[in-house]
């Protein structure tokens, strides 16, 4: 993959469906401050993306956090890191499969019985799965091609809304909502870091890269540059269309009536499902390579680091992260699936910036693209995750110790063996 394959991937991680709903739920949340979260929130996660820059010119290897985990901290770390990272992958593309249903319900409404929505998940995953089995060309080509396809919509309806504010007074809201808390603005973040996820686990398939060392801090960098300007342009465009943005579960598709009429809502609401599948798209292509890396490392069985002999694919890592996909889709939930992926990766981020401190002193020079201020960044990192952590419910607390543990007994039987 070259330098702007790379940064699409990156995008295409990133822009999933969020985009498409969370404006309402941060206008409700924050009212006419909603834009000033996805600026913070850029700002918390563009200090973790310059970690992950830094230490990802490191390596040249498949991995992501797991592989820095591993060089910086230790066995245990990684292999905790590892578990963490896949279960944020799994459950991410499991909510992004529940989500295409329940959008493809809009256009299709038998899609929402039970054995039908079934039946779609297994079509559209086995679709990916086959691509991907056939070689990292063709999935990065499909996700490019999803990429180009998901930003047309959002294109047209930032083009339509600027052209509509500059012709029309801004909705005016009946009554000013109340003022936002510190507990609002808290979950306001978490969310919109949700949003700004993911670029984790594109770091996942530079194994894949022409040159990694360079192309990855730049697609990180170019990335969230891009999706800041993006995010922040479409909540106020939102908030510039809609007497109540709060109020709609589709904000998107609802400001898009107002600036297109009909057509345009109809446009916003197919983009969402673009998005989505471009999202499934850029995870089954870096996904199923951590898998890959746990078992170069010993730290998985050996089957993981099969390659096909004709396509040169990771093919039974493809293979078992589609079935689990599958099987989270189809027994779970949005919601539950959601949870899992949002929480898990704030620990993962705490890792790769715990990870720069200590390879700096371990390994000074080793990397492609030092980071000014690297340690600091890496300082004000951890605390950004840890914030954003205490927003974590009981369940999903337990959730993660229940991981945690399953990666401190498997720790101790690799380390047994070897």
């Amino acid at each position: 993959m070259g330098r702007w394959t790379v940064t699409a991937l990156v995008v295409n991680a990133i822009l999933g469906s969020g985009v498409f709903g969370l404006p309402s739920v941060i206008a409700r949340s924050l009212g006419p401050a909603s834009p000033w979260a996805w600026v913070i929130g850029a700002a918390g996660n563009a200090v973790i993306i310059a970690c992950f820059a830094e230490v990802a010119s490191r390596f040249t290897q498949a991995g992501g956090a797991y592989l820095y985990a591993r060089a910086g901290l230790g066995r245990l770390a990684a292999i905790l890191v590892g578990w963490l990272a896949y279960l944020t992958r799994v459950s991410a593309v499991a909510a992004g499969a529940n989500l295409f249903t329940v959008n493809l319900a809009e256009f299709f409404p038998g899609v929402g019985r039970d054995l039908v929505r079934i039946a779609v998940l297994t079509v559209v995953l086995v679709v990916f799965a086959t691509v991907n089995y056939r070689g990292a060309r063709g999935g990065a080509w499909l996700s490019n091609a999803f990429t180009i396809g998901k930003l047309v919509p959002l294109a047209v309806f930032v083009i339509a809304g600027i052209a509509f504010v500059a012709l029309h007074a801004p909705a005016v809201a009946p009554a000013p909502p109340p003022a936002a808390t510190g507990g609002d603005w808290l979950q306001a973040l978490l969310l919109v870091g949700f949003a700004y996820g993911g670029y984790d686990g594109a770091m996942l398939a530079m194994g894949e890269a022409k040159e990694p060392r360079r192309d990855a801090p730049f697609a990180l960098i170019t990335a969230i540059v891009f999706l800041t300007a993006l995010y922040t342009g479409i909540q106020l465009l939102v908030n510039a269309a809609l007497v109540d943005p709060g109020a709609t579960d589709r904000p998107l598709a609802a400001a898009a009536r107002v600036f297109l009429g009909p057509p345009g809502g109809a446009l916003l609401a197919g983009g969402a499902l673009l998005s989505v599948v471009g999202f499934l798209s850029a995870n089954f292509l870096n996904a199923p390579r951590l898998t890959f890396a746990l078992s170069e490392h010993h730290d998985a069985p050996a089957a993981f680091g099969r390659i096909h002999a004709r396509f040169r694919t990771p093919h039974v890592s493809i293979l078992t992260f589609a079935v689990l996909v599958w099987a989270l889709a189809a027994y779970g939930n949005f919601q539950w699936n959601a949870t899992l992926s949002a929480v898990t990766r704030l620990f993962i981020y705490g890792s790769t910036c715990l990870a720069l401190i200590v390879l700096r002193r371990t390994q000074p020079g080793g990397a492609a693209l030092p980071v000014p201020g690297g340690p600091v960044l890496a300082a004000v990192g951890m605390a950004f995750c840890a914030l954003l952590a205490a927003r974590m419910g009981r369940a999903e607390f337990l959730v993660i110790l229940g991981v945690a543990g399953l990666g401190v007994v498997h720790w101790l039987i690799v380390r047994r063996r070897s």
